[in-house]
């Protein structure tokens, strides 16, 4: 089962990022609006704690969504839900006596996750967010989410390490499955310019609406 590779490649992509770094660099800003390193990283956490609940959650199939289908419900516009969310995850993050303990929570629970990916049964399926997944629909998932938060989290560290190339590539898959059939990927950008600005973290240029037609209204393919 592969899919747990690429989870396991994205999920420490994140702890190397952040495991040695000080309070104060856990206090940088992010490309998420309001939050700090620290804050972002709860998320993200918060996301593993929900594999493992998944993981542990067989569910009789078919599945009702993928890994692509399951991003449609995730579009940009829903602002309230997302400010609501955004204040949680601020004040949850703050309740630790210092940033760190973010990053000691996280380097227990993301192995964990990953450990369970790898023992799941690849043909089976589970329940999380009120859907059925395919497990490997559901670790692409997870991959998905933690390449694009591993962007945001490094826009102020311009020396952390890049995420890996098989996680980047579950990533970029999903944004094709989210894309119009008929579009094309404008030439000129590579797999990071893609991931930011299919996720609306980098405005489209002109040039960038020229190479696209039609298919520039799709952007931000999921916020």
């Amino acid at each position: 089962m592969t899919g747990h590779i690429a989870l396991a490649q994205a999920y420490d992509g994140i702890t190397r990022v952040v495991s040695d770094l000080s309070d104060t660099d856990l206090q940088r800003p992010t490309r998420c609006r309001g939050w700090l390193v620290a804050d972002l990283l709860l998320h993200v956490l918060v996301d593993a704690q929900r594999a493992l609940v998944a993981l542990a959650s067989p569910a009789e199939g078919p599945a009702d969504v993928d890994d692509v289908s399951y991003w449609r419900e995730f579009t940009p516009g829903r602002d309230d839900e997302a400010a609501a969310h955004a204040w949680w995850v601020r004040r949850s993050a703050a309740a630790f006596p210092r940033p760190s303990g973010v990053v000691q929570v996280w380097c227990d629970t993301a192995p964990a996750a990953v450990r369970a990916a790898g023992a799941a049964d690849p043909s089976g399926c589970v329940t999380t967010q009120g859907h059925v997944l395919r497990v490997p629909d559901l670790l692409a998932t997870l991959t998905t989410e933690a390449v694009v938060h591993h962007l945001d989290l490094v826009v102020d560290l311009p020396d952390a390490p890049a995420p890996g190339a098989a996680a980047v590539a579950v990533a970029v898959a999903t944004m094709d499955g989210l894309l119009s059939d008929d579009a094309v990927r404008p030439t000129g950008w590579d797999d990071r310019d893609y991931l930011l600005k299919a996720t609306g973290r980098v405005p489209l240029t002109e040039r960038d609406r020229r190479e696209l037609g039609e298919a520039a209204g799709w952007f931000p393919l999921l916020g």
